[in-house]
């Protein structure tokens, strides 16, 4: 599951659809707050200086397939100072597991 921003670009029926089909869950609260979307934001700079801006990109399909790879390592593999140097997935399971028990004790 994932998150996606609102925009005026990204309202069509179409996309919206497409994003829902893929179980992503879109933020449509509009407020336009600085911390709508700070989580992607921060994804982005990472990738950018991680690895984006270190690499030569001979094709589009190239930098698909290496922005999916850092995709997967940024979730999975990589340490997060804002996590308490815990890896993304690693909270959000942990997370579910808490709220899973949380309902079975209420």
């Amino acid at each position: 599951m994932g998150l996606f921003r609102k925009d005026v670009f990204y309202t069509s029926d179409i996309h919206t659809q497409r994003l829902k089909n893929k179980g992503i869950i879109i933020s449509m609260d509009g407020k336009g707050r600085a911390t709508d979307n700070i989580c992607i934001e921060r994804f982005w700079r990472s990738a950018k200086c991680e690895r984006i801006y270190l690499n030569e990109y001979r094709s589009l399909t190239e930098l698909k397939a290496d922005v999916d790879d850092y995709i997967d390592f940024y979730n999975h593999r990589r340490f997060h100072e804002t996590l308490q140097y815990k890896k993304p997935m690693n909270v959000y399971r942990e997370s579910m597991l808490s709220q899973t028990q949380h309902k079975k004790a209420a």
